[in-house]
């Protein structure tokens, strides 16, 4: 099953995989550690992380390491920008329209 950037970042035990990733690699057993969930539950999550490509892996020696890629965190801002411009047009055409009342 292919799964996106959106659903890695739905889940607020994958989003805080990756804040901890953005500090830097981290083993399997390193992650794990930061929640009070099993390890097969934070496997599960690093697995559906690492399907969307929002992680890599890299084994050294017998050791796996997670490492964030912001590269897939693009498919997040360009999806964004269209609601942040719309957005910014709203608000101004709200200051236009309270500054033409004040006047």
């Amino acid at each position: 099953m292919r799964r996106d950037v959106f659903q890695a970042i739905a889940d607020p035990t994958r989003r805080a995989i990756l804040s901890l990733l953005v500090l830097g690699a981290m083993t399997p057993n390193n992650l794990a550690e930061h929640f009070d969930s099993t390890r097969q539950a934070v496997s599960k999550h690093i697995k559906i992380l690492t399907e969307c490509e929002i992680i890599t892996q890299k084994q050294i020696g017998r050791e796996i390491y997670y490492h964030f890629n912001p590269e897939k965190m693009k498919e997040i801002d360009i999806w964004l920008e269209r609601f942040r411009k719309m957005w910014e047009d709203r608000f101004d055409q709200l200051d236009n329209l309270l500054n033409d009342l004040q006047n």
